[in-house]
């Protein structure tokens, strides 16, 4: 088994969301993988306000209970894959929330991104490209985007096209060199 762990971050808590579905996929993809452990974290367990800490996140003094156990979770992670749905042409809020959560917890580690809307979700992903570059999670270049036309039946069941497998493993591959390499500067 592999040391290096990513957490799959399943950004929607909308009632009858998609994006479940969507990210028990990337799971189910990353089984077969030996380069790293992968598990589903969902933001409907880990329920946070609008962000409510008085310090800035960059200094790392958190007093909220549930901000403690937001770090603590992801700090447990060398990489991450955001699965974000598109909400006018950006993020989730509840996502780009949990994420502003955090500061040290998300620096020198890998990202790559998932997303799913009447465009594929790739204006949600373009957003948050920019919210990681700033707080130092380096992101790959390979991104799934899954079409609510074509990846979804009635828009609300997942049956995605075959081409995204290989997309998928290309993404896994990219993301686990890069959350390794990353490990080396966090030691």
């Amino acid at each position: 088994m592999s040391d290096l762990k990513i957490a799959v971050i399943l950004g929607s808590t909308r009632p009858g969301r998609n994006g479940k579905a969507v990210a028990d996929w990337v799971v189910d993809r990353s089984g077969a993988r030996t380069g790293a452990e992968y598990e589903l974290v969902d933001l409907a367990d880990f329920p946070l306000p609008h962000l409510d800490e008085a310090i800035p996140p960059s200094m790392g003094q958190y007093q909220g209970e549930h901000t403690k156990a937001w770090a603590t979770k992801i700090a447990e992670f060398d990489g991450y894959i955001f699965v974000t749905p598109e909400y006018n042409h950006s993020t989730s809020a509840v996502l780009k929330n949990a994420i502003d959560y955090l500061y040290g917890e998300w620096n020198n580690k890998a990202a790559a991104f998932v997303s799913y809307g009447s465009l594929g979700g790739a204006r949600a992903i373009e957003h948050l490209r920019g919210v990681a570059s700033e707080l130092q999670l380096a992101h790959v270049r390979q991104q799934l985007s899954f079409s609510l036309f074509t990846d979804f039946e009635n828009f609300s069941v997942f049956k995605p096209g075959e081409q995204h497998d290989a997309a998928a493993t290309t993404l896994f591959d990219q993301l686990e060199s890069w959350a390794r390499a990353l490990k080396t500067v966090r030691v």
